[in-house]
């Protein structure tokens, strides 16, 4: 660290004397310049929408921002290199998404494959885990469905989007289900003084539960909620 610097000094912060006033306007021009050219790049990429990324276009993306931001403001980066790096990150995007489109296992290994988080009003544990999903991020996408408890959900799927797809129960095919509302998942007990069936609160199973001692027998925890069994208000 160079020991002359000062603290907070505001003039080195906003302005370096070392770079002439006008060079402030090259940096207006060359943020322009590649700003257009990054929007013309995106042009040939994926029409979906951010949310909607692939881990791949993520990482396309990533590359794309950092070849346009370097010659927007470094002196010593000509725009040529950006927009060189911009040409040759769209040329491999195109060549891997004709790959993707002719191969399955390559496929799966850019884009990844949906994964089932829920299975007849149950949470498949084992995939949840791998994901590590946070539980109140997940319930809040069904809540916002019209959800109150997972014997509602007959299948959910994390797609590789990122968006979760849910197909429901007819009414008349609704299981007794975990509970999904906060104020209730807050409630959960590890005291449990009569003997009934509970909803263990980390993976929906359903079990008669004797005493505190009790463990889940699919994820082995040891909290508990009442199941519900009402309708989906539609």
């Amino acid at each position: 660290m160079n020991e002359n610097i000062k603290a907070f000094d505001w003039q080195r912060i906003f302005y370096s004397k070392d770079i002439p006033f006008n060079y402030l306007g090259e940096i207006a021009f060359r943020t322009i310049i590649m700003f257009l050219i990054l929007i013309l790049a995106l042009k040939f990429l994926s029409k979906r929408g951010v949310k909607q990324l692939s881990v791949f276009e993520l990482a396309i993306l990533i590359a794309l921002g950092s070849a346009t931001g370097d010659p927007m403001f470094y002196d010593h980066v000509p725009l040529l290199h950006g927009i060189i790096v911009i040409v040759v990150v769209i040329f491999l995007y195109r060549i891997i998404t004709n790959f993707t489109g002719k191969s399955k296992t390559i496929e799966k290994l850019l884009e990844g494959k949906p994964v089932c988080l829920v299975n007849n009003g149950k949470i498949e544990f084992g995939n949840y885990e791998k994901i590590g999903l946070p539980y109140d991020k997940f319930f809040a996408e069904l809540r916002l469905k019209g959800i109150s408890h997972l014997g509602q959900v007959k299948k959910a799927y994390l797609e590789t989007s990122g968006e979760i797809s849910i197909y429901l129960f007819e009414d008349d095919e609704v299981l007794p289900g975990l509970p999904i509302f906060p104020e209730l998942i807050e409630q959960a007990t590890e005291k449990i003084t009569d003997k009934k069936k509970y909803a263990c609160i980390y993976c929906g199973h359903i079990q008669e539960v004797h005493t505190h001692k009790d463990n889940c027998k699919i994820c082995r925890n040891k909290k508990w909620l009442l199941p519900s069994s009402e309708k989906r208000v539609k």
